[in-house]
């Protein structure tokens, strides 16, 4: 099958990191935001916007609390979707794959790679849970703040995750909504990916 220009090439992986290198040249805010939607217990689907740390290793990365909401569904069900719309470019890329926790090395050096503020709130927050008021916060910030000093590690309930995806879509918009869709599909994740080109 004949793909050309920003569709060119043998790598999906190599396209999508094309891609989000263009959109961070573009983007005005935050060029790496994406979609995640899960599913809770109950097989009710759940989405919300996170940051897109990296695309290596044959996966999409990005890092949260593992108490939150998200990392509860995804420890219950390692399946995810992941969403990524570049206004400015009129791009989005699709991908759905299975989710394997990562929190080792890696986790260690992007967690110590963050602000040390954004490091001091990730102790702080007991994310996705009740809160009284933005007082209390800021409280246990200052608190969190005297116990962990100036070089906190990462706490044990933060860290990251990766999608290994068994399908990832790259459309671009057309004139008179005649967009370009290509779509790589595996059966699985060691499996070889096939291409097709979709109708708008």
């Amino acid at each position: 099958m004949e793909r050309s220009g920003i569709f060119a090439g043998d790598d999906p992986f190599a396209i999508a990191r094309a891609w989000l290198a263009e959109a961070e040249a573009h983007e005005i805010n935050d060029p790496d935001a994406a979609a995640l939607a899960t599913v809770d217990d109950t097989g009710l689907p759940n989405v919300r916007m996170v940051l897109l740390k990296d695309i290596a290793d044959g996966a999409f990365w990005f890092f949260t609390n593992y108490d939150s909401a998200k990392g509860h569904e995804l420890a219950a069900t390692p399946r995810a979707a992941m969403v990524l719309h570049w206004k400015s470019l009129r791009r989005q890329l699709r991908l759905r794959g299975e989710v394997v926790r990562e929190d080792g090395p890696e986790a260690d050096a992007y967690f110590a790679s963050r602000s040390l503020k954004s490091r001091l709130g990730a102790w702080a927050s007991r994310q996705s849970r009740p809160l009284g008021s933005r007082t209390e916060l800021m409280a246990e910030v200052a608190r969190v703040t005297a116990r962990k000093g100036t070089n906190p590690l990462r706490p044990p309930f933060w860290g990251g995750f990766r999608i290994v995806p068994v399908e990832i879509e790259f459309w671009a918009d057309g004139a008179f909504r005649l967009h370009d869709r290509f779509v790589w599909r595996r059966a699985a994740v060691d499996a070889p990916w096939e291409v097709q080109r979709l109708n708008p």
